[in-house]
């Protein structure tokens, strides 16, 4: 091989390695926005009625100084004419203590925050919860500077021995998952289990959960009385 042929393979060896590395930094490394999820018709029926036994009211059309205010769409009859609202005493007669929500129904309320579903998207499988997020940096910072980072995570959610089972899969950024060491050695580990003998926050979780069910776009969650 002459000088010409060697300068040549060399050439195309470097455009190669370019092009294979602004592919993987543009799909792994640095992201674009995510495209916000948008329901059908039926989907955000069904989903606005998931909402109304949650107490969180759906858009009525209804016009007041309240919902112009607060942002607050009043349900059916909620307020008098003069623009108060009801009292009501409370019941828990005929109140449902289970909530599901699909992938989709949970991805379209964080639309309803459009830049919010343009950097998070919510992923439900088999007994895990995976999510992406897109961190953003200002121009002015180091190296990064106008760059979107992706980072991934995921939770493992099951029901097993009267009680939730939640444990952390891992956490990568840029497609590299981060040492078990830098997260406290809280990976593959049951939260609930670990620490869930001690008052606090998963001691509390696991006494108000009846049962937890993460399956392929779905997730239902019972709570006890």
């Amino acid at each position: 091989m002459n000088w010409t042929q060697v300068l040549l393979i060399v050439f195309i060896t470097i455009l190669i390695t370019i092009a294979g590395t602004y592919w993987v930094l543009k799909t792994y490394v640095f992201a674009t926005a995510f495209t916000p999820v948008s329901l059908s018709a039926a989907e955000e029926r069904a989903l606005d009625d998931k909402l109304d036994k949650l107490g969180y009211a759906r858009d009525t059309g209804l016009s007041s100084s309240y919902q112009q205010e607060y942002s607050y769409q009043p349900l059916e009859d909620e307020f008098h004419e003069d623009g108060y609202l009801k009292p009501e005493p409370y019941s828990e007669s005929g109140a449902t203590r289970e909530v599901s929500f699909t992938e989709r129904e949970l991805n379209a309320m964080l639309a309803k925050n459009t830049e919010l579903a343009r950097k998070l998207a919510i992923d439900l499988d088999e007994g895990l919860v995976s999510a992406k997020l897109l961190v953003p940096f200002e121009e002015d910072f180091p190296v990064f500077g106008g760059k979107t980072l992706r980072v991934n995570a995921g939770v493992g959610m099951t029901y097993r021995n009267d009680k939730p089972v939640i444990v952390l899969s891992g956490i990568s950024i840029m497609g590299v998952p981060i040492p078990n060491a830098w997260l406290g050695g809280l990976k593959n580990i049951d939260l609930v289990n670990e620490f869930g003998s001690d008052p606090g926050f998963w001691k509390s979780f696991s006494e108000g959960i009846e049962h937890i069910q993460v399956e392929r776009g779905r997730i239902i969650i019972k709570f006890r009385e």
